[in-house]
């Protein structure tokens, strides 16, 4: 494991795209999570906003990118034959693919670091100025507050659990496009279903059951009750997909020849 987790870290490094991409998911998520936080308005009590997630919006953005940089670490392989090497020389399969897995999330989970601690930072500076305040019921922003540390750390598990899944998907279908394609439908049709469902409990099922609306329930810091589901179960629900997509990817690697 330690040969195929040096070699999975010298290609991550020395890919061409992979820092850059790293780079536009922090200043992306960043950036989103500025113009959000800077914009919105709270104007009276209990204005029904919630300040952690509103600081986190970037996290939308960023998944994205992420999802591009995982699929790209395996399909580029596939693209440029590269994958025949690599199995040529590390013969054990499952192995290549578990290396390949924690590379790329520690990767993205420095990278969930550098952009979530900003995003919280900015917000806890900004939203005071917005009507975010003890008079209209919100404490200020910050990572000693438990709900908001979870919000934050629970941000970072996510970018890392969206990279997870794509390279799962990259590994099952082989083709970069298609990748990022079933991906972004994975992530976005769901929210999109559960806006034109004309049914709540199927809306609140859609909700529950889609991997970026469920995940994305580990930012909520207020009126949890009222939700569609808690924000551990949220997260463990895109867990569960990420866990899906990579044992899809490893019996398809298994299986199929290179």
């Amino acid at each position: 494991m330690r040969e195929a987790l040096h070699a999975e870290w010298t290609k991550a490094r020395t890919a061409p795209g992979t820092i850059w991409l790293l780079f536009g998911t922090a200043g992306l998520t960043v950036a989103l999570g500025g113009l959000v936080t800077a914009s919105i308005r709270c104007g009276y009590a209990g204005c029904g906003q919630d300040p952690a997630k509103v600081s986190l919006t970037g996290i939308y953005l960023g998944q994205a990118v992420v999802g591009v940089l995982a699929v790209l670490a395996m399909g580029e392989e596939y693209s440029s034959g590269m994958i025949r090497v690599t199995l040529s020389a590390m013969p054990r399969r499952e192995t290549v693919l578990a290396a390949k897995a924690v590379i790329l999330g520690g990767m993205v989970l420095a990278a969930g670091v550098v952009a979530v601690l900003p995003s919280v930072l900015m917000g806890g500076l900004l939203l005071p100025g917005e009507g975010f305040t003890a008079g209209n019921g919100y404490p200020s922003l910050s990572l000693a507050d438990g709900p908001v540390l979870r919000a934050a750390a629970g941000s970072v598990l996510y970018l890392g659990l969206i990279a997870l899944l794509s390279l799962g998907v990259a590994s099952a279908v082989r083709d970069s496009a298609v990748a990022i394609g079933i991906v972004l439908a994975l992530l976005f049709l769901f929210p999109v279903l559960a806006h034109f469902a004309g049914d709540a409990a199927v809306q609140r099922h859609l909700e529950q059951i889609g991997p970026m609306t469920a995940g994305m329930a580990i930012q909520d810091t207020i009126d949890l009750a009222s939700q569609p589901i808690g924000p551990w179960a949220g997260l463990g629900v895109l867990a569960a997909w990420a866990t899906g997509a990579l044992l899809a990817g490893g019996m398809v690697l298994r299986l199929r020849d290179a």
